[in-house]
């Protein structure tokens, strides 16, 4: 039956994208080889054609010379071509990659759909609501009982305003009386002793003398009984 109707022959998978580009990519390194071995022979030409004098043997080189530039022109042209359907290659894989990299995009954003509608499903924005209006109760109520247990005890709350200025004036009075003495203030210097003289109402003393209140008698002028007081220098003598 085999050899009848024979045996199908098994398809080799075509080649993909990549595998065509690295193909022409190696004919165009080929053919650049050939062009450079080109150029080489063609700069041997010049040289010759410089040192040969004009004649038969001249225009030999010149015939060599441009039978060398033509087969460098053909391959140039091949080489370009080889370049265009690269180009084109890369494009076309470009392109497929894009697409690639938009189906794996769809398929996550399909994944991602479906779980968060599963995720959804346990989550009512009812229950969040009640919740948040839970939270709101329960913040009042921490805040009433940290009022409550922040109370002064035997604090009176029934203050008058006009109490409250009388205070104020009266301290403002008091502070505008203090004076300061070297930064103490008045309450805490020492105590001045008291003019006596002033207090009795006595006229002033002569110069040189003190006045003596009343009940007292002046070692300067008076004895101990009242009498006017001998001079130590008299008594001596």
């Amino acid at each position: 039956m085999k050899r009848v109707f024979g045996v199908k022959k098994n398809k080799d998978p075509p080649p993909s994208i990549q595998d065509a580009s690295d193909r022409i990519t190696k004919r165009g390194d080929s053919v650049d080889d050939k062009i450079k071995k080109l150029d080489a022979e063609l700069s041997r030409y010049k040289e010759q054609i410089k040192k040969t004098r004009p004649g038969p043997a001249q225009e030999a080189v010149k015939a060599r010379a441009m039978r060398v530039l033509k087969q460098k022109r053909m391959y140039e042209g091949q080489r370009d071509m080889l370049y265009n359907q690269t180009f084109n290659l890369d494009q076309v894989q470009f392109a497929a990659e894009g697409i690639k990299d938009a189906q794996q995009t769809m398929t996550a954003l399909k994944s991602a759909n479906k779980e968060l509608k599963g995720m959804m499903k346990t989550v009512k924005i009812q229950d969040i609501d009640n919740l948040q209006d839970e939270m709101m109760d329960l913040m009042d109520v921490s805040n009433e009982i940290q009022e409550t247990l922040g109370r002064s005890y035997n604090v009176p709350d029934d203050i008058d305003e006009d109490d409250l200025m009388g205070e104020l004036d009266a301290l403002e009075l008091d502070m505008g009386n203090e004076t300061e003495a070297d930064g103490v203030p008045s309450y805490l210097q020492p105590d001045k002793e008291p003019d006596l003289d002033a207090e009795l109402n006595l006229p002033p003393a002569p110069t040189g003398q003190t006045a003596v209140p009343p009940g007292r008698f002046n070692a300067q002028t008076e004895d101990e009984l009242g009498l006017p007081a001998v001079p130590r220098a008299s008594i001596r003598g």
